[in-house]
């Protein structure tokens, strides 16, 4: 089975976590994608929920499909969020942000009661790092937050270069925030919430792509004889 076989059987396996009526948050990225496309089906079949988007993307994605649209401003609490992940860790800690929306992900994983992971099988890792961290940074004093940040990483034991993320015409990237975003390509972390707090301590760090203590489970889906075979990590209560 091909990736995007993995990411739709996943992200059909999440789809049997929606009820009517629920409020449901968002992802971003090729996976959570997957489950928007999905769910426009249902809503398409009757299925009455409010959506609230992860980023810009996401909400074009979901008005073309006609899903029925809040701000976190107006519904400010979520009963489910189903997103992707960039790696995830058998502790269901996470690395997210390699589609530039980690800010919002964040914001709308924590206003709600569940965060559900939907991925293919290979997101899954023994230790975070080998994907490059994104940290949204603020575009004031750029260089001083970079290294501010090359500090904060190698006092938390970690080492690796952090690269200022571009755009293919080589112009920095802006999230749909209007910030940067550094990658620090780490290898491993051998210490996610120390670098988390490490971070934190850095003026102009807006957020970092490390989400701790959030998912509650994660759905990975990995090819089997052919067909999709499913592990969950966690409780889907």
């Amino acid at each position: 089975m091909s990736g995007p076989d993995l990411r739709r059987a996943a992200a059909a396996r999440a789809l049997d976590l929606v009820e009517p009526g629920m409020r449901l948050g968002l992802g971003t990225g090729s996976t959570a994608a997957a489950f928007v496309a999905l769910l426009g089906e249902r809503v398409r079949d009757g299925l009455d929920i409010l959506g609230v988007p992860t980023s810009e993307a996401t909400r074009a994605q979901a008005e073309g499909l006609g899903i029925r649209l809040a701000t976190l401003d107006e519904q400010p609490e979520l009963d489910l969020t189903i997103d992707g992940a960039d790696e995830v860790d058998g502790s269901l800690r996470l690395i997210k942000g390699g589609g530039a929306a980690l800010l919002r992900e964040k914001i709308v994983a924590c206003a709600s009661h569940r965060m559900v992971v939907i991925a293919d099988a290979a997101k899954r890792v023994d230790r975070l790092g080998a994907f490059p961290l994104p940290i949204e940074v603020n575009p004031f004093g750029l260089t001083a937050t970079h290294r501010a940040v090359e500090r904060a990483v190698a006092d938390a034991g970690c080492s690796g270069a952090v690269r200022l993320r571009q755009r293919p015409d080589g112009a920095p990237l802006l999230t749909d925030g209007g910030h940067h975003i550094l990658d620090a390509h780490l290898g491993a972390i051998p210490d996610p919430e120390a670098l988390g707090a490490a971070l934190w301590a850095v003026p102009g760090v807006v957020e970092h792509g490390l989400f701790l203590g959030i998912a509650n489970a994660a759905i990975l889906a990995a090819a089997r004889d052919g067909q999709a075979d499913i592990t969950v990590l966690g409780s889907l209560a």
